[in-house]
């Protein structure tokens, strides 16, 4: 019988205290694994600057996802200006791309006229619920990018994702396209906050 023994991390609660801690997680087992690229979620760019920093000169590639343009308020974008300048003189890209786990289908479950939920929606409950927020945004970040052509599909990659702001979850995946979701394998959970 083969096994390979790594560290997994809990954290007593979620939340952006934890980034830090993520994103140090992050580049260890990156390093472990010889994993390229760290895909981390990020609203307002807070979480995006310090995964870049703890990054830097490691040879490790950033690849930032956000929220799409209106995801809080019409026509508007959450993502710091400043944030977005920073990374683009870094050559880190930053993916914006419609929630895969949401998208179309939550306009259809919020509506008093239409109403119900859908399949898409059950999926991302159920990581929420069962697993944790985090691990749905890091799986979600993770199709977008691949989606948006920012990460190969044939290289795991370190995906973070957190509970309303900041980075509690690390997790290594296998990405997939959402169009071949069932492709997609969490196949290392690093990091994340046992109480939800």
């Amino acid at each position: 019988m083969s096994f390979v023994e790594r560290s997994c991390y809990y954290f007593d609660a979620p939340g952006p205290a934890n980034t830090v801690d993520c994103a140090r997680f992050a580049l260890e087992r990156a390093r472990e694994l010889s994993i390229e690229r760290v895909v981390v979620a990020s609203t307002s760019g807070d979480t995006a600057l310090a995964f870049y920093r703890m990054l830097r000169g490691s040879g490790i590639k950033l690849v930032v996802v956000t929220h799409v343009v209106g995801f809080s308020r019409p026509g508007e974008w959450e993502f710091s200006a400043e944030a977005a300048k920073t990374l683009k003189q870094e050559k880190i890209p930053v993916v914006t791309g419609t929630h895969v786990l949401s998208g179309m289908e939550r306009a259809f479950s919020r509506s008093s006229k239409v109403g119900g939920g859908s399949r898409t929606e059950a999926v991302a409950e159920a990581l929420r619920r069962v697993v944790a927020v985090g691990l749905k945004v890091a799986v979600e970040c993770t199709l977008i990018a691949a989606d948006q052509g920012a990460i190969p599909v044939d290289q795991e990659v370190i995906a973070v994702g957190g509970t309303a702001s900041g980075a509690d979850t690390v997790c290594v995946i296998r990405p997939a396209h959402t169009s071949s979701f069932f492709d997609l394998q969490v196949r290392e959970i690093v990091a994340m906050p046992r109480n939800r």
